[in-house]
């Protein structure tokens, strides 16, 4: 015999799914990706400069339009203190990245990593969905500023918000620069891929 669920039922428990957040600020935990060249990200490498960390699936659009805004900061703030990095998260990412480079003519690292690595990066819960692109703002002392989880307001105009962060952080003075007052971002069950 098959149960089922009224909607009612599943509506109720939609509305009911556990939302989280992530501490911010808090100090980048150390964390290293592959790059299919051999080589690797290493995030303690660019302390001292504002990092964008973007977690992403090389078949998102979403995320294909966050990397090409990524790529016009990286271009345009580089040379200010500014690094953009991308990471795949997607099955298959290994083999994907090289073609995703390529087609959107990406200047800054992309490596790789498991899906689990980024949870534990982004304070995500394994058991909630985690839509991407995820956007990270990281200070020139390593330390997370800002989180955005896809689906996000901050994507309806990604470009400008992107270009308000990255001035702000790159305007503080590095080590003697105070973090925001502690507030907790909030991560939704909004899909945008």
């Amino acid at each position: 015999m098959i149960m089922r669920i009224p909607a009612v039922v599943l509506a109720t428990l939609a509305l009911a799914l556990p939302i989280f957040a992530a501490d911010i600020p808090r100090p980048a935990p150390p964390i290293t990706f592959p790059l299919v060249n051999g080589g690797s990200i290493d995030l303690a490498k660019y302390k001292g400069k504002v990092v964008a960390l973007e977690f992403l699936n090389t078949t998102c659009p979403h995320c294909q339009k966050c990397s090409q805004a990524l790529q016009k900061m990286q271009q345009e703030y580089g040379p200010k203190g500014f690094q953009a990095l991308g990471v795949a998260i997607n099955e298959m990412a290994h083999m994907l990245v090289p073609d995703y480079i390529r087609n959107y003519s990406l200047t800054y690292p992309v490596g790789f990593a498991q899906r689990e690595k980024a949870h534990e990066f982004l304070q995500h819960p394994t058991m909630l969905i985690m839509y991407v692109p995820q956007l990270v703002f990281i200070d020139k002392k390593g330390i997370i500023r800002a989180q955005y989880p896809g689906g996000d307001k901050f994507y309806q105009d990604e470009e400008r918000n992107m270009r308000s962060q990255i001035e702000s952080l790159l305007k503080e003075t590095g080590p003697s620069a105070a973090p925001a007052p502690a507030k907790k971002t909030v991560h939704s069950a909004k899909k945008s891929s």
